[in-house]
């Protein structure tokens, strides 16, 4: 990541001041004008690595002759080589010191850390604030007090601050950033509070100053006195330095590496929109009950199930990872389930309805949910892969139950949910028969309330069984069939969603719609269904800029 991570302090003699500095130096690219009599990367870099001391001991030395350095504006020695830390899968060096080793860094990250402990401050002085500009490159700061018992007011004023000249990829990392600086602030504020607590018992300083004797004379010698006072002091951390190096560099690594760009051909697809959706609302959610009362364990118990929900989305690569006896694809379902069990399960899940898996093997329900699930909309998925008590259908429309679980009565007896019950051949082994032999180690036994036909629709379950009945054709190639259908009646719900919902036309003129969509005919009702489960699987970000657009598109004749 192109950015730098800096710790500031507001030193009561001398203002803000930068203490430490972690940067990122990417190895250079080849190219062909290199040659013998060329230096090589690595003199380059030392180079540059005495370029950085060099600017280090020069603004020390300055600051030195005006009388504007203290213990507490200084935290390594001029001669210090600093610290540094190579990854080796991408080459990247994490260099830290005091000061940044180029000399535009330095004016740019000078400026960060005085507008940081300055004017760009949130309510409260203590939090994390967004700012910056294309010159200076954007800036993530949070402000934090670190309790000294020699201090005015008994704490001393902080900021962690990341500088980068990508906005969007700044406020992108804003949940990531402020959980993991979060993290390492705490640190600091519980280890320096162990030590004020300490010297405060061996000598209240509140009692010694309130019976001291207060002059203007004395009071400026007072305070010179008690500002040099370093990090390393307040926190006695031996290694505290080498311990930021560390936390920085792992933070800018780490932020690099959770975003990517990609090059993707044409528009986005709902179900790419819907996981982005569910990622930044996770990150959100994570983020907000971190800072809460008892958050950690409340965002420890979140993380889990989102996980499991993340999991639970239709992954092959995670198919393969599943202990015991699996569903491999849609045509094994049914191979095992036979055709016409295997088509009224199929029906209830394009419908909406409640699918329920019961028995005693989780790994063997996760792959059926696995299997079923590449038949949605990613938007239209709701699971709770394996629970000891029955969940409601608003919940989830995938359950896994544990074999004791009994199912209330008004939804054993509702149309919109079907039940499949799995139990095990007690004279066969697994060791015996062998995983794949699904059909010899268990019974399904498929039940449901529901007294409509499912053999007339809908088109979209005529048409996967006629290629999954096709035996020429490969797993691989029904997959991008249903793919392919999948996207077909994806841009059907949009249509009917824009012409209904957002047009808000009447009966009639959606029956039109539905017949131009190739929607009615033999299994209409079915057809209709399916369109509009399929509508509330579509993202918010669509629906938001179509209804953006609809009604800027109602303001420009008036205007």
């Amino acid at each position: 990541m192109n950015a730098l991570v800096a710790l500031c302090h507001f030193c009561e003699l001398h203002g803000p001041r930068t203490l430490f500095c972690t940067e990122a130096l990417h190895p250079p690219s080849p190219s062909p004008s290199s040659q013998a009599g060329a230096p090589v990367p690595g003199d380059r870099d030392r180079d540059g690595d005495r370029e950085g001391e060099g600017l280090t001991m020069r603004a020390n030395s300055s600051a030195t002759q005006r009388g504007e350095m203290c213990d507490g504006c200084r935290s390594l020695p001029a001669s210090h080589p600093g610290f540094m830390s190579i990854d080796d899968e991408t080459g990247i060096r994490f260099l830290s010191h005091q000061h940044p080793r180029q000399p535009q860094l330095f004016s740019v990250v000078r400026q960060a850390c005085v507008r940081s402990l300055s004017c760009e401050v949130c309510p409260g002085r203590e939090g994390p604030i967004f700012f910056g500009d294309e010159q200076h490159g954007f800036v993530f700061s949070h402000t934090f007090f670190i309790k000294d018992s020699l201090a005015r007011g008994f704490q001393r004023w902080y900021s962690i601050v990341m500088v980068a000249m990508d906005r969007i990829y700044l406020i992108n990392s804003w949940p990531f950033l402020l959980r993991h600086l979060r993290l390492t602030i705490q640190s600091l504020q519980s280890t320096a509070l162990k030590v004020f607590d300490n010297e405060q018992g061996v000598c209240p300083q509140r009692a010694a100053r309130m019976n001291s004797v207060f002059s203007p004379a004395v009071f400026p010698h007072q305070r010179s006195g008690n500002a040099a006072r370093s990090l390393t002091s307040l926190t006695q951390h031996p290694n505290l330095w080498a311990s930021l190096h560390s936390s920085f560099s792992w933070l800018l690594k780490a932020c690099g590496s959770r975003l990517t760009e990609k090059l993707l051909e044409g528009a986005p697809t709902e179900d790419t929109l819907v996981l982005i959706e569910r990622q930044t609302e996770q990150e959100e959610e994570m983020s907000c009950w971190e800072g809460a009362e008892g958050g950690a364990a409340k965002s420890q118990r979140h993380q889990s199930e989102s996980e499991l929900g993340h999991d639970f989305l239709y992954n092959d690569a995670k198919l393969d990872e599943l202990p015991g006896p699996k569903f491999r694809s849609l045509r094994h379902l049914r191979q095992v389930l036979g055709a016409a069990e295997f088509r009224q399960l199929v029906w209830h899940v394009l419908m909406g309805n409640q699918v329920i898996w019961r028995g005693a093997d989780p790994g063997l329900i996760q792959s059926a949910f696995t299997v079923l699930k590449s038949l949605l909309p990613v938007g239209c998925v709701r699971s709770v892969p394996y629970s000891a008590q029955y969940e409601e259908a608003y919940k989830c429309n995938f359950l896994g139950l544990s074999p004791d679980v009994p199912i209330p009565t008004h939804v054993s007896s509702s149309e919109f949910s079907v039940l499949v019950d799995v139990t095990s051949e007690r004279s066969c082994q697994i060791s015996a028969m062998g995983e794949d032999d699904i059909s010899s180690l268990y019974q399904f036994a498929i039940s449901s309330a529901n007294t409509q036909p499912t053999d007339r629709g809908p088109t979209l379950l005529n048409k996967l069984e006629v290629a999954l009945s096709n035996e020429n054709l490969s797993v691989d190639v029904v997959s991008h069939c249903l793919l392919c259908l999948k996207e077909e009646w994806m841009n059907k719900v949009k249509v009917l969603f824009k012409f209904s919902k957002v047009d808000g036309r009447g009966r009639e003129d959606t029956q039109k719609v539905l017949a131009l969509l190739g929607a009615t005919g033999p299994g209409e009702e079915d057809n209709v269904r399916l369109l509009k489960f399929w509508m509330t699987g579509l993202s918010k970000t669509y629906k938001s800029h179509l209804m953006t657009a609809v009604r800027g598109g109602e303001r420009s004749p008036s205007q």
